[in-house]
Order: C-alpha cells, then sequence, then structure tokens
C-alpha cells in the first residue's frame, strides 16, 4: 500500500506537467492561425483555469465514490487518450479557420477558434481531477490531511513548472506542435498504465490496451501535411517564438509568420524596390543637413532582422555600411540563409532581444531601424521613453531612428503616442505614411533637422549622376508619403506605464469587425 501511495505522487507530477504542458502547447496551436495576442492568451489561460476547476469539483465528488486507484489511473488514462485526439481533431477546424482569416470572415473565425477551445474540455477536465483523487487516494487519518495536501498540491505545481518549459524550449522546436501533444500523451498514458499494473487490475489493463495503439496510429498516420493548406509553401517550421512559413509566389519569395496575414521579408533574385517599409530606411539618414553622400553611411543596427530584406537593400545603395542585424528567432535566422540569401559577409548577425542586444552594445551607429512593431505583435518593452534613449545613446551625432509602426486605415491611435514618447527623447521627427498599406514610418533624428534638410539631399542626389535610382524612388515616396504631426502631446509611453495592448487590441479588433481587408500588413 505504501508503493502504492508514493506511486501516486510520482503520477501527480506528471499529471501537474501534462496540465501545464497542454495549455502553452494550446496558445501555440491555436497561435499558428489566431495570432499570439494577450486577447488569445487570455482566452486560453481563462477556459483552460474554467476546465481545471470543472475537473476540481468533479474530481472530488466521484474520488469520495469510487476512492479506488483503478478509477484515478483511468481517468488520467482516458485524459492522455483526449490529449492524443486534440491535434487530429483541430487540424480540418483549422484549417477553416486558417481560410477564414486570409478573407476575413469574422463569424467562421470565431466559431472555428471557440470549436478548438471545446477541444480541451475533455482532456482538461479529467486532469483536474488528479488532485483530489489523489488526495483522497493519500489521506489515512485527518491528522495528515493538511501535510498530504500540501505536499501534493505542490507536486504538483512542481511537475506545472516542468510542463510550462518543456513544450516551449524543448519538443515544439524538435518535433512540432502536433506531436508534441502526442508525446504528452504518451508520458502520461504510460504511467496510469503502469498504475493499473501496480493495482494489479490485470483484467482492466487488457482493457486498456487498445489505447496504446490509437497512439501508435496517430504517431504514423495521424498528422500528414503541412499545418496550413497554403499555396507555393517550400517550408514550414515552429520554433520557440513562431511558427514559421516560406513560400514561394510568382519568383517572389516570402516569409509569413504565425497567422501569416503580414509579410515579414520578401526576395526577387532581380527586384530590390518591393514598395514596402523595408527600403524606407534607407531615407533615414538623408533627413540629416545636406550634403549626405551614400558612401559615407558606415553603420547601421536593424532591431527585428527576420529574413533580411532591409539589410539587402541598405547593402545595394550604401557600399561601405557594415550591420548588426538583431533577430530573437534563430530559426528564423537560418531561414533567411537557406531561401533570401542572407550572406553578406557586412552583416553581423545578433541572436537575442532586440532591446538587451541594443543596451549591451558598445556601438555607434548612423541608422537604428526598429522594425519589430506589427499589430498586435509589438514589444512593449520597445515602445517606451527609457527604450528610446537607449536607442539615441547608441546613435551618432548625426544619427537617425527609424520605426515601422502598423496602425488601422483610420486610426492612428498608435502613431500617435509613439510620436508623443519619441519627443520626449529626439529634437526633430518626421511621420510618413506607406502608400497602400497600413504602415507608417516614423524618423527621428539626434540634432535637430528641417524638412529643408531633406529636399536639399533629395536635390543633390537627383544631381549626382551615380545616385543609385533605387535611393531616388525611395526618397520620392516618403516624400510623398509625410503627414503633418500630431498636434497635442498624447499618450507618453514608460516601462512602468505602457498600455500598447489595449492600444493595439483596440486596432485590430476594430479593423476585423469594420470589415478589414486581406491585405493588412
Amino acid at each position: 500500500m505504501m508503493r502504492m501511495r508514493r506511486y501516486v505522487y510520482v503520477v501527480v507530477f506528471i499529471s501537474g506537467l501534462a496540465s501545464l504542458a497542454v495549455e502553452m502547447s494550446a496558445s501555440r496551436l491555436l497561435g499558428n492561425y489566431f495570432g499570439t495576442s494577450n486577447l488569445v492568451w487570455a482566452s486560453i489561460i481563462g477556459l483552460i483555469l474554467i476546465y481545471l476547476t470543472a475537473g476540481y469539483f468533479i474530481g472530488g465528488a466521484w474520488a469520495d465514490r469510487s476512492p479506488r486507484y483503478l478509477t484515478f489511473f483511468g481517468v488520467l488514462a482516458w485524459s492522455s487518450l483526449a490529449i492524443a485526439l486534440i491535434p487530429l481533431a483541430s487540424r480540418p477546424i483549422l484549417r477553416l479557420a486558417s481560410t477564414a482569416f486570409d478573407n476575413l470572415q469574422i463569424g467562421v473565425l470565431a466559431g472555428s477558434f471557440t470549436a478548438v477551445m471545446i477541444l480541451f474540455i475533455i482532456p482538461v477536465s479529467l486532469l483536474g481531477m488528479a488532485s483530489p483523487f489523489a488526495i483522497r487516494l493519500s489521506i489515512q487519518d485527518k491528522e495528515n490531511a493538511g501535510k498530504i495536501s500540501g505536499r501534493i498540491y505542490a507536486i504538483s505545481t512542481l511537475g506545472s513548472f516542468i510542463g510550462t518549459f518543456l513544450p516551449v524550449l524543448v519538443l515544439i522546436p524538435l518535433i512540432g506542435t502536433y506531436r508534441t501533444f502526442l508525446v504528452i500523451s504518451t508520458v502520461l498514458m504510460t504511467f496510469s498504465l503502469i498504475g493499473i499494473y501496480l493495482d494489479g487490475r490485470w483484467k482492466w489493463l487488457v482493457r486498456y490496451a487498445w489505447m496504446p495503439l490509437v497512439l501508435i496510429a496517430l504517431f504514423l498516420w495521424g498528422t500528414p501535411g503541412s499545418d496550413k493548406s497554403t499555396q507555393g509553401l517550400i517550408f514550414e517550421g515552429e520554433s520557440a517564438y513562431n511558427y514559421i512559413q516560406v513560400l514561394d509566389e510568382d519568383d517572389f519569395r516570402l516569409l509569413r509568420l504565425n497567422e501569416g496575414q503580414g509579410v515579414h521579408s520578401i526576395y526577387h533574385p532581380t527586384i530590390l524596390n518591393f514598395n514596402g517599409p523595408w527600403e524606407q530606411v534607407m531615407s533615414a539618414p538623408f533627413f540629416n543637413p545636406a550634403p549626405v553622400e551614400p558612401a559615407s553611411i558606415k553603420s547601421a543596427a536593424i532591431i527585428g532582422l527576420a529574413a533580411g530584406t532591409t539589410s539587402r537593400e541598405l547593402f545595394a545603395v550604401f557600399p561601405h555600411v557594415k550591420i548588426d542585424g538583431v533577430e530573437i528567432d534563430p530559426l528564423i535566422v537560418d531561414v533567411g540563409k537557406r531561401y533570401f540569401h542572407m550572406e553578406n559577409p557586412n552583416l553581423n548577425v545578433i541572436v537575442q532581444d532586440g532591446r538587451w542586444a541594443l543596451e549591451r552594445s558598445a556601438e555607434k551607429y548612423q541608422v537604428v531601424s526598429i522594425d519589430a512593431y506589427r499589430p498586435p505583435y509589438i514589444p512593449w518593452h520597445m515602445t517606451t521613453v527609457e527604450f528610446f534613449q537607449s536607442v539615441r545613446a547608441h546613435l551618432a551625432e548625426d544619427g537617425v531612428m527609424i520605426i515601422n509602426i502598423g496602425r488601422g486605415p483610420t486610426d492612428r491611435r498608435l502613431v500617435d503616442a509613439l510620436a508623443a514618447t519619441i519627443r520626449q527623447v529626439f529634437p526633430s521627427i518626421y511621420i510618413s505614411d506607406l502608400s497602400g498599406s497600413f504602415n507608417t514610418l516614423l524618423f527621428a533624428t539626434v540634432q535637430e533637422t528641417s524638412l529643408e534638410n531633406y529636399l536639399a539631399n533629395y536635390v543633390h542626389l537627383m544631381e549626382n549622376p551615380n545616385t543609385p535610382p533605387l535611393l531616388l524612388e525611395v526618397l520620392a515616396a516618403t516624400y510623398e508619403g509625410l503627414q503633418p504631426l500630431p498636434e497635442d502631446e498624447g499618450l507618453v509611453f514608460t516601462d512602468d506605464h505602457a498600455p500598447v495592448e489595449q492600444i493595439t487590441n483596440s486596432i485590430v479588433l476594430n479593423f476585423l469587425f469594420s470589415g478589414g481587408t486581406k491585405n493588412l500588413e
């Protein structure tokens, strides 16, 4: 009997691990289609907690009626099977969601999200029964009830701690989201069936013998093909940070992340101007007093390198520039080298968080490009006064910062708030909307400048026959998109108070429910 009680502690640890591992894997499963905004996270965490609550109530009552090891292990065996079926059942629903997202069919999108979350009711509720059952089976006298209950909750929480990191850092990058669910299921099922064996329930063990066969079949045949039915897909992968796709469309190579509504990098063997935000970075130095020669630009940093589109274009117009490219996701860096020709020897790739990397750099740059903003994925810690102070400290005297900001068709709250924040640090700012997109570029100069500087540089470059045509095209596009600066100071983001998510969630929801567009960048 003592052996069984000790084994219950082991299974409690495994069930705690499984519960958090399922939650973390659910975020990636849904993130591939619905994104990873805090709205998605709140929905996942909230509903998982509700399902666990139901499990606690039901498990407590059931444990009193059937305080047997067989019941305890049987509940977890069924939970493990339900976990294994989640990816198989969710794939057709999520592919429908992917099509709905491309066409912004809100009803289908919301219905798909709801349907997938319903799939978690059974496995998570059954997992929630583990602790009440374990407590009921382990308590032999009321004098030790508190000690045993505390021990079980401590063991379960320790398992949850391990389950938080195991999928994100190990399983998903190694084998993908779908097979991560299967591994979680296999571990839980194995310990559950061992428990039935230790309890001496041979007949019941035979009755459960079909479950491992289902798992084997799911490993072999249950999750074939790509996650999404995407045309032109040539690469699909998952890292600790992103679900990544590389597509070929009419000789253009595209990098898409997560739900796939934005193009994060683009490549074509003979084209450099894609009329996107990447090219606008080369306009930045020319807000300084004239004349600024392309050959004088020798240092730049790109925070949000992705697969290297911006760096490739900068190398095309600034012959002597050396670039530090910061990208947090190592798999994206690998994709850039394999599929986007990110091979220039003057590009120094730094795999780190953008703010962390910048603050620990000893370099000073003439251009710092911040291309990590794409609603709803805006790292709030790179929107604050303190962050922009760090950027300015790493700019040379003729340095210029440029930020690519996503916005709604008529909603400029995020642009206005960032403008107000950056004004606290930089003396001169300029705002340019990119034609045909929902991208706004904000330029900020270390020295006080005026628009006349930009125009003087443009005229100077036009008169120089050696100026690359690409540079003139971009300078003209930046000038044509210039917008008046916000009249009021607006909200200022700080490390203490930066309600970025509140703004971006509102922008995205307003955009979606107003009809939207399939070309949201």
